[in-house]
């Protein structure tokens, strides 16, 4: 294989590139952004007595929405206050979404950064880095996360040491079967991939631990008809088509907490014992390795 440098350009100094170019470039594959499968609802859409969003994008299997504002060349005061604005006029206007505002400039400044970080705790964002490269008269494009959103930790996380319950509890708010199919797959996988989890009851899900340390990978939730399994692992397609062949109950990736939800019946445990064995163990490596 031969090597080939290639030459960096500076798409707001190059006389064929535009911020137009570059919307329709995204637009055309919003994938480049490197943020999963997503679709454009919004180009240059209209805000009621402001400006206009340069790219309003959704992710296809979730109600996640992000509110994008390009900038060639370096990003600046202005830049951070209109994707603030976007953002804020998006969220009120259509409160049944998740929304998130995302920078795009080819220089994120340290000072632009700093803001950026001043601001996190209070407004989900994320800045890229964009950089352009030309080659035998193509260009290819780039993009780094410079700055991800915060995610915070679940409030039953925070309040797990005041509100430990037994498995009585659990059985009277679902049925004593889910909560017997929650201990069937503890005995019967979660032992298999590690022998030293154990069950930890508390009040808003049944948890795990290991060497009585908190160890939740993974979190049941039992139900009256089924038990909810919650999977901390990284959205993954091949591992969605693994559950939609099985016909394992998935419910949309939850991109904010980083995690699958599945409805587990005794079915599910019985017929797809290594199928969930397998994905939980990939669960399991991630959090402990």
């Amino acid at each position: 294989m031969n090597f080939r440098k290639l030459e960096k350009i500076s798409l707001k100094n190059h006389p064929d590139f535009t911020e137009k170019w570059l919307q329709d470039k995204i637009s055309e594959d919003p994938s480049m952004l490197g943020l999963g499968e997503l679709i454009v609802r919004g180009y240059e859409r209209k805000q009621p007595r402001a400006g206009r969003i340069d790219l309003l994008l959704q992710e296809v299997d979730s109600d996640r929405r992000y509110e994008v504002e390009l900038q060639l060349g370096k990003s600046d005061e202005s830049h951070i206050i209109r994707t603030i604005e976007y953002w804020d006029l998006e969220r009120k206007r259509y409160p049944q979404y998740d929304h998130t505002a995302i920078i795009i400039a080819e220089d994120i400044t340290s000072r632009f950064l700093n803001v950026i970080q001043l601001l996190n705790g209070n407004i989900p964002i994320i800045a890229l880095q964009i950089e352009a490269y030309e080659l035998d008269n193509e260009i290819g494009l780039a993009f780094t996360k410079i700055f991800d959103e915060i995610n915070f930790g679940l409030i039953e996380e925070d309040e797990e040491p005041l509100v430990v319950v037994d498995r009585n509890y659990w059985v009277q708010k679902a049925t004593p079967e889910t909560v017997d199919l929650a201990n069937k797959i503890h005995n019967e996988i979660l032992k298999e991939i590690d022998d030293n989890l154990n069950l930890k009851y508390n009040k808003y899900y049944i948890g795990l631990t290991r060497a009585d340390k908190v160890n939740n990978f993974l979190r049941f939730k039992p139900r009256k008809n089924y038990v909810g399994v919650e999977i901390f692992i990284d959205k993954n397609e091949e591992i969605e088509e693994k559950f939609e062949s099985a016909e394992i109950d998935l419910l949309d990736y939850n991109r904010k907490w980083g995690k699958y939800n599945l409805q587990i019946i005794e079915e599910d445990l019985e017929e797809n014992h290594e199928l969930l064995k397998d994905i939980f163990n990939i669960a399991y490596e991630n959090w402990n390795f």
